[in-house]
């Protein structure tokens, strides 16, 4: 279920509107060019988890093909990452809470992160619980609407007529399918593709699971379907019932607007379920994966060396605490500092995803190699390498120069790739003072 539902993050249902409105119908578009650099990172991430299984996964990837200096890298900006995502979700639930109970909206985000840390210092068994529940109702929620969209599209909903609805056709009166260019989908894309980040968590997940080499096959064998129905499926429903510049759409979100629009009755009680819901999981999934990397970090000798401490049920505890407490200080700043600050610490994540796929990249490359010239042969392997793994790396650099020349992305690259510098150089200055430590 983490597999089925990983893909599936709160950005969907709300930031989805935000990319509409960048790019009109055209976003079917972003999403398509995003899903896809995302099925080919996790091939290459497969290929990889199968052949050995780790819980630092693509930092461990990268620590033994490129050197210590790129596995601390690349596992220091992940988790930073994730801990930045803490302070988010915990403020996007407390915000939902705080409207249906009351109580200010700090006391339910300490509540909320303080239940799922509880969650996670138990047992890793609790989050793949809690997980199994939150993607059902994510996957449930997902399905619903797109069945309940085709039915409405098709006039077969009853109590529903959608023949009038300005945006019902795809190149309908809201300027066509493109209405501001090709540019707008790439801008578009810009905008998709972080809320694929987490699609990577179950080959983490997997090195604590049973068997490892089926759960992280079945992922990567599944996920081209899984964006498929859940972001292209839900996505063309929305573009094709509303009008992609409609201002319902911008104030009350995509998902609620599509609902609204064609006649559901308890639309926005409905959404703020599924969106609690998702905005739990993923704070679960941020806890769960920060602890995960610093706590494979910690052994490989890249952190302090107490953070690889475990539980007798085998919960590294510690991990778990310090991901929090860095959680909590940052979900502390998201009402202290001033809104500019905080949206700085924020921006620093912009193109960390971006970052970490060309590490993921890179990396299978000299893995890759290896495992041939070692006449081993994963159940999963990249398609037609090295061509694709390198026409990869390539996008990547282009999306990357995108940021540089489309407006409103400049500053999130700018302070990412500074982010980036300065932990690529504490790296290799560690690497260079420390001896190699090798599990």
């Amino acid at each position: 279920m983490i597999s089925i539902a990983g893909v599936i993050g709160a950005g969907l249902f709300v930031g989805s509107k935000s990319a509409i409105a960048e790019a009109g119908p055209g976003v079917l578009l972003s999403y398509a060019l995003a899903g896809t650099l995302v099925v080919l990172v996790m091939r290459m991430l497969g290929e990889m988890a199968t052949a050995n299984p780790d819980t630092g996964s693509f930092s461990t990837y990268a620590d033994r093909a490129m050197g210590r200096w790129a596995g601390f890298s690349v596992g220091w900006l992940y988790w930073w990452f994730w801990v930045l995502v803490i302070p988010v979700e915990a403020t996007a639930a407390a915000n939902i809470l705080s409207d249906w109970i009351g109580a200010p909206q700090w006391v339910w985000a300490l509540l909320v992160t303080l239940a799922l840390t509880a969650s996670n210092l138990a047992s890793v068994g609790n989050y793949g619980e809690f997980e199994f529940w939150f993607a059902g109702v994510k996957v449930v929620a997902i399905v619903g609407f797109i069945v309940v969209g085709l039915l409405a599209i098709f006039g077969v909903l009853p109590g529903t007529d959608v023949s009038g609805t300005p945006g019902f056709s795809l190149t309908g009166d809201a300027g066509g399918f493109l209405p501001k260019g090709f540019s707008a989908v790439l801008a578009g894309m810009l905008l998709t593709m972080f809320s694929f980040m987490g699609t990577e968590i179950v080959t983490i997940a997997a090195a604590e699971s049973p068997d490892p080499q089926k759960g992280v096959r079945r992922a990567v064998n599944s996920v081209i379907g899984r964006i498929g129905l859940f972001y292209l499926g839900s996505i063309f429903i929305v573009v094709a019932l509303v009008p992609w510049n409609s201002s319902q759409l911008e104030e009350g979100g995509s998902f609620q607007t599509t609902l609204e629009t064609i006649g559901i009755p308890g639309a926005g009680a409905i959404m703020d379920v599924v969106i609690l819901t998702a905005v739990a999981s993923c704070l679960n999934s941020a806890l769960y994966t920060a602890s995960r990397m610093v706590f494979s970090l910690s052994r490989r000798g890249d952190a302090p060396g107490w953070l690889s401490h475990v539980s007798r049920r085998g919960v590294p505890y510690p991990a778990i605490l310090i991901s929090t407490v860095v959680g909590f200080v940052a979900v502390i700043g998201n009402y202290v500092l001033p809104d500019k600050i905080f949206n700085y610490l924020l921006a620093t994540s912009g193109a960390l995803a971006l970052v970490i796929y060309a590490f993921i990249a890179l990396s299978q490359v000299v893995v890759r190699r290896r495992l041939d010239a070692a006449g081993e042969r994963p159940v999963v392997r990249m398609w037609l390498f090295p061509w694709l793994t390198y026409a990869t790396i390539a996008f990547i650099a282009v999306v990357l120069i995108l940021m540089v020349v489309l407006p409103g992305q400049r500053v999130q690259l700018g302070l990412s790739l500074v982010l980036t510098a300065g932990v690529v150089a504490v790296g290799v200055r560690h690497q260079r003072k420390a001896a190699p430590v090798r599990e």
